[in-house]
């Protein structure tokens, strides 16, 4: 994605900038997403980072995506880039539960917690549901079904717990870790990998990241549910 291009004045493309706004997520996320080849970019001979107009538009449709229209004036575009304020938790998920409800005095009461479940079989993420029905009030549970679609949507809001098989299609969960790893994306999250590969395959691979506990499969949604448990109990006593 460091192709030197050149950009005639009819060439449709957008800065890095231009796509968040047109996406409705921080500048980082944009960045991270093209780290993770989501979205096509190269670069202009000076080395500045241009995008595809088709391919940001592409991406708002299919994810449901939107933040303003192209016309957007040059006054809003210098907002965008002074406000720290605007992350990645401005654009909501299609699969994301309520913002995480937050205690009303001062929000520094118990909030529902994030969790976020990576897996591309239906009756898994059904299973995990009912296992983890009786948690419900104290975390939000939403789902991804492959590495791709996890990274969206922890680029529009970062779970405090991700809970991920590895053997994914397409981008496997391997490669979506080590994404978020590089991209710096991970910091503050929890991670359950669940592999039929042991630590030592797993070493022999590149290994998970620090912050990432291996699940040996098989295993049930119960003991998925038991550690989860216990991850809660941690999180409340901290």
């Amino acid at each position: 994605m460091s192709q030197v291009i050149p950009l005639g004045p009819g060439a449709r493309m957008l800065t890095t900038r231009e796509a968040a706004l047109r996406l409705g997520v921080s500048l980082r996320t944009v960045q991270l997403w093209v780290e993770a080849d989501i979205l096509p970019a190269a670069r202009t001979p000076g080395g500045h980072r241009r995008i595809p107009h088709n391919a940001v538009e592409a991406l708002a449709l299919s994810t449901g995506l939107g933040g303003e229209p192209q016309a957007r004036s040059h006054v809003a575009l210098r907002s965008l880039a002074s406000s720290s304020a605007l992350d990645a938790r401005d654009a909501p998920s299609q699969k994301a539960r309520p913002p995480r409800a937050e205690g009303a005095e001062g929000g520094r009461g118990l909030h529902r917690l994030d969790v976020l479940l990576v897996a591309d079989d239906d009756d898994w993420q059904a299973r995990c549901t009912e296992a983890l029905a009786p948690f419900s009030p104290a975390i939000s549970l939403r789902f991804a079904e492959t590495g791709y679609l996890a990274l969206l949507q922890i680029g529009q809001r970062a779970p405090d717990l991700l809970i991920t098989d590895l053997e994914l299609p397409g981008m496997d969960g391997l490669a979506m870790l080590r994404t978020l790893e590089r991209c710096e994306s991970i910091a503050g999250i929890r991670v359950l990998a669940l592999s039929h590969l042991d630590e030592r395959e797993l070493a022999r691979r590149g290994g998970l990241p620090a912050c990432a506990e291996l699940l040996q499969l098989p295993i049930s949604p119960e003991a998925v549910a038991a550690r989860v448990g216990r991850w809660l109990l941690m999180q409340r006593s901290c």
